[in-house]
């Protein structure tokens, strides 16, 4: 939701730091984006719906993924991902000592990377 936060091109800057990526959303994600669309207001349901036209109009996959029996999103995430980007301050600390690479907004204008990228 960083793009409608801070108006920054995370396309742009995934390509910049990881340039031989390919930007993959799980179902599940786009399923909560939709869910904070319809039941947030403000900003959150602002930032939502500028993921969602963004997954819509980039060349980002979304791979069908479910979660596990009773399993959390951030869960799902560190057990899928590869490289995660997120702000979340607790999840990037769990990516992290999973040897997961990390990327997240630096200084609200850029996105940074860190851990290994042996992609």
């Amino acid at each position: 939701m960083i793009p409608a936060q801070f108006h920054v091109d995370i396309l742009a800057e995934l390509e910049r730091i990881l340039p031989n990526y390919t930007f993959m959303v799980p179902s599940f994600v786009t399923r909560e984006l939709e869910t904070i669309k319809k039941r947030s207001k403000g900003k959150d349901r602002i930032a939502a719906s500028v993921a969602l036209k963004l997954i819509e109009s980039s060349n980002i996959n979304v791979i069908d993924v479910d979660l596990k029996y009773k399993e959390r999103v951030d869960d799902a995430l560190l057990r899928i991902s590869k490289v995660l980007c997120t702000n979340d301050r607790g999840l990037q600390k769990r990516a992290r000592n999973k040897e997961l690479t990390v990327v997240y907004l630096r200084q609200k204008k850029y996105l940074a990377v860190e851990g290994y990228l042996g992609l």
